[in-house]
């Protein structure tokens, strides 16, 4: 089993990879291979609505670039992690365009990201969060995945990069997570073609 996780921060090494990282080790520990990709701080492009996808049904976007790479991480994937800072009550800009560009290609080849397990992380430095994770969970429910939640909403609370590693609560929440989506895994490897 894989878990891929996608760290939408423009900071690779902020809160949101701190607590996308605690999520892993837990997955880790329960024997399930992970890995961090960072979405970067160059822009990615959202979806053109040009419905190339839809046409082609080869699984890509028809703009050509990393996105297209990342699909496939999260196709070849059985859990994926979406994890954003808070930026104006929303996702970060390129987590955004990941949303809109992988959700839109996997509905339109076949619903492939039916039945993954799937969890959304939110690093925040007062408010905001929620709206923020009703955004990642909204791509995990209208993709048809199995939605993991916590003892708490999935964020931590922090502003300068590691704080949230303060936040007691927030790191228990990330904790029981990764406890979370590795029981919720080993249960659904063996059923999720079974209909």
């Amino acid at each position: 089993m894989k878990v891929v996780a996608f760290n939408g921060s423009a900071r690779e090494n902020g809160n949101t990879r701190t607590l996308l990282s605690i999520v892993l080790e837990k997955l880790e520990s329960h024997s399930i291979a992970t890995e961090l990709i960072w979405l970067g701080n160059e822009p990615l492009s959202g979806c053109r609505a040009c419905y190339r996808c839809a046409k082609n049904k080869d699984q890509r976007c028809s703009q050509d670039d990393e996105i297209n790479h990342y699909i496939q991480k999260m196709k070849q994937a059985d859990g994926i992690l979406l994890g954003s800072p808070t930026y104006f009550a929303d996702v970060s800009a390129n987590m955004k365009a990941l949303i809109e560009r992988c959700g839109m290609v996997a509905r339109v080849n076949g619903d492939f990201l039916r039945r993954k397990v799937g969890a959304g992380v939110v690093a925040v430095r007062r408010a905001g969060s929620y709206h923020v994770f009703s955004s990642l969970n909204a791509f995990f429910l209208i993709g048809q995945m199995i939605v993991v939640g916590s003892s708490y909403w999935n964020l931590g609370i922090g502003k300068d990069p590691g704080q949230v590693a303060e936040d007691k609560e927030g790191v228990k929440t990330m904790e029981d997570l990764g406890m979370n989506m590795a029981w919720l895994l080993d249960r659904v490897a063996g059923d999720r073609n079974c209909i």
